[in-house]
C-alpha cells in the first residue's frame, strides 16, 4: 500500500474531524487527495504533528468534537518521539495518531529510519497507548474505524510501501492562510452557534 493509497482512506473517514498532519510528502498528498478546511498542514514543521494533535485534543475535551487525528511519518515521530510518554501520560480521550511507517525518509532519497530495526507501535505500547495495526487497504479501513471508536490515546501503525507519490504539485499555501482556514473551521465546531468572518460555517 502506498502512502497516497493509505491518506485516501484516512480522508474518508475523517472529513468531519479536525485532522493535523506532518510536512513534506505526507502533507501534499494529503492535499492532492482531498484538500479540506479541516486539515491543518503543518509546513516546515517535521516531528510536531503529534504534538499539536495531543494539545488541540485536550483543548477540545469538552467540545463536540469526537476525535483529533495526527498524521505522521516514522522518520517525523523519530525526531520527536516524546510525543509517546507525553501521550501516555496525559492521555487525551480524543486523541489518534496514524503512523504511517515506510522505514525511510522519503525527503531525503529513502535514508533509512531506526523504525526499520526499531517498532514504534512497540514504544507507543510501552508508553501507554492503545496500539492497532494495519498493513493493507481492507485492514486500513477496518483498524482505522475501529481506532475512531475507542477512547484514547490510541495509536494506529500502518506499514506502507516506500515511495512518494508522482505528479503531486508542492503545498506553497501561505501557512498563516491555512491556520486560519483551519481555526475558523474548528471554531465552528467547538460553537454550533458561531459563524466566521463570510458566514462559513
Amino acid at each position: 500500500m502506498r502512502r497516497i493509497e493509505a491518506l485516501a482512506i484516512v480522508a474518508e473517514q475523517t472529513a468531519d474531524l479536525p485532522v493535523v498532519v506532518t510536512c513534506a510528502a505526507s502533507g501534499r498528498e494529503l492535499a492532492a487527495v482531498a484538500d479540506r478546511p479541516n486539515h491543518l498542514y503543518l509546513l516546515d514543521a517535521m516531528g510536531l504533528a503529534g504534538s499539536v494533535a495531543t494539545g488541540l485534543a485536550l483543548a477540545v475535551a469538552d467540545a463536540p468534537i469526537p476525535r483529533v487525528v495526527a498524521i505522521e511519518g516514522d522518520g517525523s515521530l523519530l525526531m520527536n518521539p516524546n510525543v509517546l510518554p507525553t501521550g501516555g501520560y496525559l492521555r487525551p480521550a480524543k486523541l489518534l495518531l496514524v503512523l504511517l511507517d515506510n522505514g525511510v525518509y522519503g525527503a531525503t532519497a529513502d535514508l533509512p529510519t531506526h523504525a526499520g530495526r526499531v517498532d514504534l507501535g512497540e514504544l507507543a505500547a510501552a508508553a501507554g497507548w492503545t496500539v492497532r495495526r494495519a498493513a493493507d487497504p481492507v485492514g486500513l479501513r477496518g483498524e482505522l474505524a475501529a481506532a475512531l471508536a475507542l477512547d484514547g490515546p490510541v495509536f494506529l501503525h500502518v506499514r506502507i510501501a516506500v515511495g512518494n507519490a508522482g505528479e503531486v504539485p508542492k503545498l506553497l499555501a501561505d501557512p498563516v492562510v491555512l491556520g486560519r482556514r483551519f481555526r475558523d473551521w474548528l471554531a465552528v465546531r467547538t460553537d454550533p452557534a458561531r459563524t466566521v468572518p463570510g458566514g462559513a460555517r
